[in-house]
């Protein structure tokens, strides 16, 4: 599967999120899928309010751990999904909750934890990986998977 890398960031650190999540805005097409790939405490939740903030989204919902699906409607982006997939557990439960006709969706849609539904992510889409650093800053890599 070809792989383009797209940007990288290196110190990342929370200050710096708001220029970033409109960095990341400018690099995506209208609707698209953008995965967070990171370990547990990386800040993937924190980036998701950072991106929605730079759309004038006044009101995050916060995690949707338990929900697993928020949504969210911009005036200008549309619609944008912010899944946390952390606790699906098979690709029987991705079916039942829906979640395959929602990727499929003309939405913008971030996911955490994207390696549980790895198989029902869409071709193309925009990988993110974050990187906790030893100084406690983030190294941020996007790639664009075709």
């Amino acid at each position: 599967m070809p792989t383009e890398l797209r940007a990288k960031w290196s110190n990342v650190g929370l200050e710096t999120l708001p220029a970033l999540a409109q960095e990341i805005w400018a690099l995506m097409p209208k609707s698209c899928i953008l995965t967070l790939d990171a370990q547990m405490g990386s800040g993937k939740t924190t980036l998701v309010r950072h991106l929605l903030a730079a759309t004038q989204i006044e009101y995050f919902q916060g995690s949707p751990t338990f929900a697993i699906v928020n949504s969210y409607n911009d005036t200008t982006k549309g619609v944008i999904y912010h899944l946390d997939c952390y606790r699906i557990e098979n690709e029987q439960e991705v079916l039942r909750l829906g979640l395959e006709d929602l990727l499929d969706s003309a939405a913008y849609i971030f996911i955490e934890w994207p390696e549980k539904i790895q198989t029902f992510i869409p071709k193309p889409h925009f990988r993110l990986y974050i990187r906790i650093e030893s100084d406690l800053s983030r190294e941020m890599t996007l790639y664009y998977d075709y």
